[in-house]
């Protein structure tokens, strides 16, 4: 078995996770990373995507996050998200809500860089969607 490390997930709401676990696959804005006990130290942005935890016990849980970032340490991960829910909870309404109004924000967008943002998000929401 792998050594565990301490992982916190953690939104506004609530806390959702806070145990020691295998390992963590989160969506990076830079692409997905893989954390595990003694990861170098990292903190990067994360973007819209599905966090899966590999408890201690061998088992899978995943989670919605709509962005965020993640301090990475030898020995811990705490990703803080902007929002987060279990997988099994997701409200596909809301996120259709959310692409629908990603696609306004696009649309609407006077500048070319909050076009690009807009157009970025709604990129990753439509990701998201179809990985559900």
């Amino acid at each position: 078995m792998a050594e565990a490390f301490k992982f916190e997930l953690v939104s506004p709401e609530r806390l959702l996770v806070s145990e020691e676990v295998q390992s963590v696959v989160i969506p990076a804005t830079e692409g997905e990373m893989t954390i595990m006990a003694n990861h170098a130290p990292v903190m990067t942005t994360i973007k819209p995507g599905v966090v899966t935890v590999k408890t201690r016990a061998g088992a899978d849980e995943r989670y919605v996050v709509f962005g965020g970032f993640a301090d990475v340490m030898p020995s811990a991960c705490t990703l803080l998200a902007e929002s987060a829910v279990p997988v099994a909870s997701i409200d596909r309404a809301d996120l259709s809500q959310r692409i629908k109004d990603a696609r306004e924000d696009a649309s609407d967008a006077k500048t070319d860089e909050a076009r690009t943002r807009a157009e970025a998000l709604l990129s990753q929401l439509t990701t998201l969607e179809a990985a559900l």
